[in-house]
This record gives structure tokens, sequence and C-alpha cells, in this order.
């Protein structure tokens, strides 16, 4: 059987009788009658997808309860539904329901987001389902979240190139990342089915596109910060990436796509076998894949910089496995597994094609990781309890070529290793019941311990560094039914309250407990007023504060001195600082929810605000501008004196030179740190719009959808520093970014249409400021689903995409050497107008 997807929503289930609601669904697939059901009862609905996967709904009209009007879905189907508290479950025949009850029950109504397991939760959520991603083309992850407006390009992402600052993000191994907010990679937690995974290479990162799109379920994201339920690293949110529950048969998918322009010519194939039985179940997906580079030879844009890789070639093989086994009537013992082996590859030069030294190199890495994580749980008739343990690892090894003057041969070599094991006992269940609802409460505490290593070489000692962290943790959390339907008032129909305290201790760094309040509150059936605040934290990671320090003597020019006199040099102290305190960040979101009862319209419009203090970064943004910016004139020492010459020389584990002269300490106009420290503090907010929409179109109907976003973000560094615009700058987020998509559905046939905005940004590295256009992309997919046609036809399933179906591509920006791309490739891609087709048959 297909994983479960659980399916949410928010309205009120009150209309002309009591507990009737509402609808008028057409004919359609039984998966989107069941989720507008949802929607409009204000209830969790759980359906194992492969139960309701190509089955037709009959249509949908007049006043009916939630457990009515699924009945009437459910009607010669086979299925039943069944109330397990405030869920509706669906289950199919009996050995089916023997199977799966207590998975589901037990797994399905759990919500990204909380604690509890079907507790309403006062954050903003966003929520992909497979069946989406497939009916917009996509075959990677990777882009998925790339095109999410509340998640930003830059981070651990492929394609990432110079001279994006590296607080900004950079490419290393070719993994995709979430980046929530922009606030970085280290500040979204990204589990799996729950999990922590290790981190990948140096940016606290996990890489998302190892997952294959076969198994997943759905990706849920809370863009909000939740340090007081899930510790450290989840102070711009978590995205809880959730496989299928259960797969009965073989599944074989093959895609094929490639741009239009040249290069990024893509091959994925995969296959996905499950078995389920009376007591349990078993999936195994595994997917090898494969793209081609694009060079900037094969883009216009990019024409005049030759020789570089403005999208890396990839080969990856992955295999993604999830159980469960019932161990009598109360215990469930069950597990995630994951392998990926990634390869990527990019080609840089130092000088220019027709240049004498004609100076290129090339950095390969192979990405290895793996993870595993049983679960044992109980479950009683009111509580709940499990223990969770899990460990992961994570290697990068990589190594550089270069050629200068027709001279080729190797330039280095070495590889980062990470590390995560954890072990965690808690559980949730109800605490009492009144005339508002039933309280319900979790508690729990663990383990977690984390490694990371570094290896340059045995030539390199200075370099390596290998360091461990372990970390404490003590959880609490209650959510509390105010008013419900038998005590609601005339201005308020439903109110809720929800509280989470998290205590955690790191030793040698400190000790911090972060709380969290939540509040739901219906004035009417038609709308909610959800109001979240709560404080989070981030530790440093081993990185930040282990990286060895190097220093480099650059020539003035290179530093903003392009006057300076051609003899002067200046030094750049980079690495990391064992000094680094906890970052910590107050955040608060209020959403309006409106879901109008007798329409098929829901809006939910989030304001949020996440004001941090102590942020790690390297301080000075742009290198470039170091000496003529005076936002980093805290971090520059001019004229400095001979002692801090040597100083700062015996503080780096290497000493470069990049200069064309011998070193002369006389000669040195100026000491610039770029080392890590505690920024003073960053101001992120912004406002987001989700909106949903089913226009009914005869027997069909079109389904819209909509998410908007703006943010603004400024940092100080320094208590007396100028504050520095972040958002709407180059290699930051932009202030806006949309995406919208409108799907129709007759029979097996569905087309979508989907466009996705990404606003411009101000090129501030220079003056006067340059202003860099935006960047807007259309898409089409045709998809064509069959069942139960023929014997060789059932359960085939076949789409035609195009993406960029207007070949749009991204401004050009100023670059200063040969390295540099000449676009922001944190926010634009390369790729261009991509076609492609992509079939899969179960049996």
């Amino acid at each position: 059987m297909a994983g479960s997807a659980l399916l949410l929503a928010s309205a009120c289930a009150q209309a002309r009788r009591p507990g009737a609601v509402t609808f008028d669904l057409p004919s359609q697939d039984l998966g989107a009658s069941l989720r507008a059901v949802a929607a409009r009862a204000h209830l969790n609905v759980a359906a194992p997808s492969d139960l309701v996967a190509n089955r037709q709904a009959p249509a949908l009209s007049g006043d009916y309860t939630a457990a009515e009007a699924i009945d009437r879905l459910l009607e010669g189907s086979g299925l039943h539904a069944e109330q397990t508290g405030s869920a509706i479950i669906v289950r199919g025949d009996a050995a089916h329901a023997a199977a799966g009850q207590t998975s589901i029950a037990q797994d399905e109504v759990v919500v990204t987001g909380s604690l509890i397991r079907g507790a309403p939760i006062a954050s903003p959520v966003i929520r992909t389902t497979q069946d989406e991603i497939r009916n917009l083309g996509r075959t990677d992850l990777g882009q998925v979240i790339r095109e999410i407006p509340q998640n930003f390009g830059g981070g651990q992402n492929p394609g990432i190139g110079q001279p994006v600052p590296s607080a900004s993000g950079a490419d290393i191994g070719g993994g995709s990342a979430l980046n929530l907010r922009g606030l970085g990679s280290d500040a979204t937690l990204t589990l799996l089915n729950g999990h922590r995974l290790a981190y990948t290479a140096v940016f606290q990162s996990v890489d998302i596109s190892a997952i294959p799109v076969d198994i997943l379920d759905r990706i849920e994201i809370v863009p909000d910060g939740a340090s007081a339920l899930y510790g450290s690293d989840a102070v711009a949110g978590v995205a809880n990436i959730i496989l299928k529950r259960d797969f009965d048969g073989l599944q074989l998918s093959t895609s094929l796509g490639k741009a239009t322009e040249g290069g990024d010519f893509e091959q994925r194939y995969g296959a996905m076998g499950g078995a389920r039985w009376p007591t349990g179940g078993l999936i195994v997906a595994v997917e090898h894949g494969r793209s081609s580079e694009i060079r900037s030879e094969q883009r216009s844009y990019a024409k005049d910089n030759p020789g570089q890789t403005l999208f890396p070639p990839l080969r990856h093989d992955s295999a993604v496995a999830t159980g469960h086994q019932a161990i009598g009537s109360a215990l469930t013992l069950s597990f995630d597994a994951l392998y990926n082996d990634r390869r990527a590859s990019n080609d840089y030069v130092y000088a220019p094609r027709g240049d004498p030294s004609d100076s290129h190199g090339t950095w390969r890495s192979k990405d290895r990781s793996a993870a595993v994580a049983p679960t044992l749980e109980y479950a009683g008739a009111q509580w709940r309890a499990r223990l969770v343990t899990s460990y992961g690892w994570e290697k990068v090894d990589y190594s550089a070529s270069e050629c200068d003057f027709g001279v080729c041969g190797p330039t280095g070599s070495g590889y980062y290793r990470n590390r995560e094991y954890s072990a965690e006992l808690g559980g949730d269940g109800d605490l009492f019941s009144w005339a508002g609802g039933t309280a319900k409460l979790a508690l729990g505490g663990g383990y977690r311990g984390i490694g990371f290593e570094r290896y340059n070489g045995p030539d390199a000692a200075n370099l390596n560094t290998r360091h461990t962290q372990d970390s404490y943790f003590a959880y609490g959390e209650v959510s509390l039914p105010l008013i419900g339907k038998a005590n609601a008032l005339a201005f308020l129909t439903r109110a809720s309250v929800s509280a989470a305290l998290r205590y955690e201790r790191y030793p040698g760094i400190g000790q911090i407990v972060t709380p969290k309040l939540g509040l739901i509150a219906g004035p009417t059936p038609d709308f909610d007023l959800k109001l979240s605040w709560g404080k989070s934290f981030r530790a440093p990671t081993l990185y930040e504060q282990y990286q060895p320090r190097s220093v480099y003597l650059y020539e003035p020019a290179w530093v903003g001195r392009p006057e300076a006199p051609a003899n002067e040099s200046t030094l750049v102290l980079l690495g990391g600082n064992r000094a680094l305190k906890p970052e910590r960040a107050t955040t608060f979101s209020a959403t309006f929810d409106l879901h109008p009862r007798d329409t098929r319209f829901d809006l939910a419009a989030t304001f949020y605000r996440v004001s941090y203090r102590n942020r790690i970064v390297a301080p000075i943004r742009f290198l470039s501008n170091a000496l003529i910016d005076p936002s980093y004139a805290a971090q520059v020492t001019r004229n400095p004196t001979a002692a801090e010459i040597a100083a700062t020389i015996a503080s780096g584990a290497t000493f470069l030179n990049y200069t064309d002269a011998a070193f002369d300490p006389a000669m040195v106009d100026a000491i610039i740190d770029d080392g890590n420290i505690n920024a003073g503090r960053v101001d992120v907010r912004g406002l987001d719009l989700l909106v949903s929409y089913v226009l009914p179109i005869g027997r069909h109907a079109i389904a819209m959808s909509g998410d908007i976003g703006y943010i603004a973000s400024d940092r100080r560094v320094t208590i007396d520093a100028p504050v520095e615009t972040l958002a709407g700058t180059i290699f930051s987020p932009p202030h806006g970014r949309g995406r919208g998509t409108a799907s129709w559905r007759a029979g097996p046939v569905t087309l979508t249409g989907d466009v996705n905005y990404t606003g411009g940004v101000r090129d501030t590295r220079g003056t006067p400021n340059l202003l860099i256009g935006g960047m807007t992309t259309v898409g089409l997919t045709a998809r064509w689903r069959i069942a139960a046609a023929s014997r060789w036809l059932d359960g085939f399933d076949m789409s035609i995409s195009a993406q960029n179906l207007l070949d749009a591509k991204p401004r050009t920006i100023v670059t200063r050497s040969p390295q540099d791309l000449p676009y922001d490739s944190t926010n634009y891609s390369p790729i261009g107008r991509f076609l492609s087709i992509a079939v899969r048959k179960t049996w």
C-alpha cells in the first residue's frame, strides 16, 4: 500500500443543522474530495494513499456532517471510515484494517509543529504532496524546495559559485538544502519522518535531494521558530520529509529531460517495492540519477566568462527504506533508513581564455551519507510512548587540480566528516476532558551527539581538525482547548492555547531554556486568528568554532583600495572562533486564516518577525569593499604596528601570499579581521500569503493556489556599526517572491500550469548601487493516469512538462575576476527552458 496521506484543514463543522457543513464537490479524484471535506469540517482525515489513488469520487452536494460526507464519497469503494478521537481514518478491508489500525493511528495523525498528535498548531504550515509535485512535472526535491517563496536559494545548493560570500552559500558536494527566510541552512532544521540526520560538509545542512520522490508522501514546512519543540537550529523553522507508510507491489519509474539551450541532460531511473502483511509492512525505494553540466559557453549572458561551470554535472545513487512491525497489540517496532552517494564537479578559471597563463582548474567531490532510525512505540488507550534512536554519518571527499601555462597537476585533496547519534524517550496523551475539549500533554528527554572532522592531508596537519559535541535535553508541551462546540460563545466559536518548554545543556558551551506559546481563536466559523510567540536558539557549529584560522596577504585593490601604491599589501584573517556563544532569537507570527463555509476559497495571511541576537557571522559581507565601507570599520586596523602584524600572522594556522611581491611587514597598510564573531543582531520581518480556490466548470473544476512572500531584513554587526540591509540586496533573498498554480483534471488527464516569480535585488558592492531585474518563469505539465483500463495500462502514469517555457534568463552582474559567475547564483537559475517526460508503472 502506498503511504498514508494526512489531509488537514481548518474550516468550521457547523452549518444549517448541528455539525453539518454545506458541500458542493464535483466528481473528481477521491483524495481531492477527502481533502476538501477535511478543509470544510475542521477535522484531521487520514487516508492511506494507495487506497484512494486512482479512485474517482462521486459528486457531493448538500448539507452533511463530515462523517456523512465521507461515507457518501466511499460508497461502493470497499473502503470505510472510523472515528478516532479528533480524526477520521479511512480503512480498507478487514485484513488491511488489522494491519493498518496501529500504524495510521499512531503515526499519520502527527502534525509537524507540535509534539502532540493531532493537536492544532498556531504556527503557519506549508504542505506539498507527492501528487502535487508530479502534477508540476518535478522529479527532484531540491528543485521543489527552491521554488518555495519562503525558502532562499543560498546556503548549500548546486550551482552557487563566485563571487557569492561564504555566508550566503556555496556548493560543496552538489546537495540541496533548505534555507528558510535566508537565515542560513544552519538555522533550518530538516527531519526525515521526524528524525534528525547527519549534517552535510560545513554548512550544518541536510541534503533533501537524496530522497526519491517515489517514496515521498508529503513535505511539511513550519516557517516559524521551533527550538522549544525540536531544539537547536530550528530558529527559522522546521521541515519534515514524510515518507509513505505502506506500499504493496512494485513500481518502476523513469524520467528524461533536457535544457533547450544546451547542457543539463537529466536522467532518473527508480524502483520501489513493498509488501504489507496483517501486522506490518516494508518499503524499499532506489534511484539512480545523473545530469550533465551547464557551461558558460552555452548561455548568451555568460559567454564573456568562458571556461566556467554554471551548474555542475551531478550523479547520485540513493536508497530509502521504511518499515513497521506490530509486536502484540500495543507495541510497534519501526525504522527508517537512508543511503546516498553523490558525485559532482566544477570547473573554474583564474585567467580568461586567451591569457598566456590560461589558468584553470577543476574541483571534484564525492558525497556519501547514511542514516538509520529504529523506533519502539507503545500505544495505550489514552497515552502513547516511544523510544527513538538514530545514527547517521556523512562523508565528503574532494580533490582539486589546476593547469597553469599548460602544466597540469593535482593541487590538493581532503575530506569532511559529519556524524549524528541520538536517543530520545517521549510520550503524549490525554490529561482531562471538559466542555472545551480534551487537554493533551507531551513529555520527553534524551541525548544527542555530533561529530565533525576536516582533513586536508598529511602535509597540512595544522588545517586538520576533529571535534565532537554532546547535548542533553528535556521538553514538555501542553495543548488546552478552551472553547469548543459544547461551550461556544456568540462571539467566539472555538479557542485553544498551547505552551512548550525545552531545556538543553551543551557541556563547554552553556545551557538554555526556550519557551513557545500559541493561541488559536475562531470568532466565527469562517476564520481563525492564530498567534505564536517563542524563543529560539542555535548552538555554534563545530566548523564555526574550530575552523582553522588562516592569514592571507592581498593587494589592497582586492579589498577596496584600487588607488593604493603597487608595493602596499593587506593582511586578511579568516576562520573559526572557539569563544563563540549560542545564537538567540525571539520569534513571533500572527496568522489570519479565512475559510468561508459555503465557498471553495481559503486564505491565510501571516505576519512574522525574527529578532536575532548573537548571530554568528563572518562580519565582512563583501571583502571587496572591506577598506571603503564604513560598516566594517571595527574589523579593520589601519597602519598596524609591527607587533600587531606579527600577532596576526602567529594566530593563523597558515599564511598565504597572494601578491606578486615578497612579504614585507613594513608595506602592510591594514589588517582585516573577518573571523567568525557573534554579530550584534539580525532582524527579519515579512508577510506570507497562502490562497487556494476551486473554480467549478461544468462537471469539472480548476484548482488554483498561490503563495506570495515579502521579506525585509537587516543586521548590525556591532552596537556601534550602522544598520546593513540584507533582503533585497545581491546574494540575499529578494523582497518579493511568489508562485501560483492552476490544475484541471478530466478523467485520467490533468493539466497544470505554474508561474514562479523572483524579485529583483540591488547590487550594493559598488557606488552607485545597481538594480538587478527579477525573473519570472512559466511552466505547463500534462499528466495522464490510467487505472483498471487493461492489464498492461493499469497503473500507468505519464507526464510531459515544459518548465520555464518562455526561457527567462538571469540578469547579468558586474564581475571582478574570471572566476565570478555573471549573475546572482543564489536567486536565479541558469537552466532556462527545460523539457521533460516522466513515466511510472505500478503493479
